[in-house]
């Protein structure tokens, strides 16, 4: 039976110890939102500064930003009853993002999310910010560190514009060998393209679906004032370089030949490192010809949630994934292997009994109708990641 649908915000947790650009990058992100509305929860507040208003030391109090946004400063015990306040549908808000202490272990912070009994929260992945500048003396000082990048599922590379070009390869390539599958991209001054971490501009509950594929715009061309070559009106004639998204890439796919269960899973499994965020919608054709299946991947964190087929709907495989340094063609091919017609020789075709068993891996990332989601709990392959599997 499919579960009914509700309404889930996701809730991105941002990390890094003092001094890494994490209120620089909440800030950034605040101002270039494009009508997306944040929810803010801020642990250790510090200051939040948007539209030349400062919000300092109310700890335990819900502010507008006057944008669209709020801001709720909470200490960890209060965590849940400010989640509760932000997902209630008169808050309209479309993403949360806790700010966490630069001195809090991110794990606990990922772990409460997961545990949450709450439906209207959905993971939306841990970001660790690190300071390029301060890099070997922060891991020095904080020893944890490592660990903190082996559980995060994107690392932004913050103040890269402070260190020279070698220096900049050699930290990038420690970061990524301690973050392992993590995403890594560069940035100056906490300047990051939101559509990294939530899609601009869209409500969990209205319209179709199938809008959640948008990414708004991913290329657009329009509103780049503060990207670097750029006029305001386009690209004034210095190419991509300096723009915020060309730190990473976006890799479309789409079939009208549903997906073979179990090699989609197989797919899922051995995803490659780089690649953050995998997001939209697979007909798995005979393994339920009843609903189409949302997919909902963050860094290893998965969900997929069924929904009927509209009458008169095309059945279409559509899916946008998101990373850096990934290989778009080889995720293509990946994905075009795993059409249905293309099966295992020997293997019997229209097998109702084999069929079914097929989905049991996608099953198992369905959450449950009135149950905590147990699956939600992160895995070292194949599902989500353990949280903690490095504590």
């Amino acid at each position: 039976m499919t579960p009914p649908r509700t309404p889930q915000i996701p809730v991105v947790v941002l990390a890094g110890f003092l001094g890494s650009g994490k209120t620089t990058l909440l800030n950034h992100l605040l101002r270039n939102r494009a009508g997306t509305r944040i929810g803010v929860i801020v642990n250790d507040f510090g200051a939040i500064e948007i539209d030349a208003m400062t919000v300092s030391g109310q700890v335990g109090s819900t502010v507008s930003l006057g944008n669209g946004c709020l801001c709720c400063a909470v200490d960890a015990s209060e965590l849940d009853s400010f989640l509760e306040t932000l997902t209630r549908p008169s808050a309209r808000l479309d993403v949360i993002v806790i700010e966490a202490s630069g001195l809090a272990e991110p794990q606990e912070l990922v772990r409460m999310l997961l545990a949450s009994d709450d439906p209207h929260i959905l993971y939306g992945g841990l970001v660790e910010v690190v300071d390029a500048a301060e890099f070997d003396a922060t891991r020095e000082r904080h020893p944890e560190l490592d660990r903190h990048l082996a559980v995060a599922d994107l690392v932004v590379l913050n103040k890269t514009d402070r260190v020279g070009e070698d220096e900049r390869e050699r930290l990038r390539a420690t970061v990524t060998e301690l973050s392992g599958p993590a995403a890594v991209i560069s940035a100056v001054h906490g300047r990051i393209d939101p559509e990294l971490l939530f899609d601009p501009a869209l409500r969990p509950d209205d319209g179709e679906m199938a809008g959640q594929l948008s990414f708004e715009d991913l290329l657009r061309e329009e509103g780049c004032e503060e990207h670097e070559g750029c006029d305001g009106h386009g690209h004034g004639g210095e190419g991509h370089e300096g723009h915020l998204h060309a730190a990473y890439e976006s890799v479309e796919f789409t079939s009208d030949v549903p997906l073979d269960p179990r090699r989609f899973m197989a797919f899922l499994d051995s995803r490659p490192e780089g690649l953050y965020r995998i997001k939209g919608f697979v007909d798995f054709g005979a393994g339920d010809r009843d609903n189409a299946y949302a997919l909902h991947a963050v860094g290893r964190f998965l969900r997929f949630v069924p929904r009927p087929w509209a009458h008169g709907e095309q059945r279409l495989t559509q899916l946008v994934m998101i990373g850096a340094g990934i290989d778009a063609a080889a995720l293509r091919a990946g994905l075009a292997a795993c059409r249905s017609q293309e099966r295992t020789p020997g293997e019997p075709v229209g097998d109702p009994a084999a069929v079914e068993r097929a989905m049991w891996g996608v099953l198992r990332y369905v959450p449950r109708v009135g149950e905590e989601d147990a699956e939600d709990v992160p895995e070292e392959r194949g599902g989500p990641r353990e949280a903690d599997a490095e504590a």
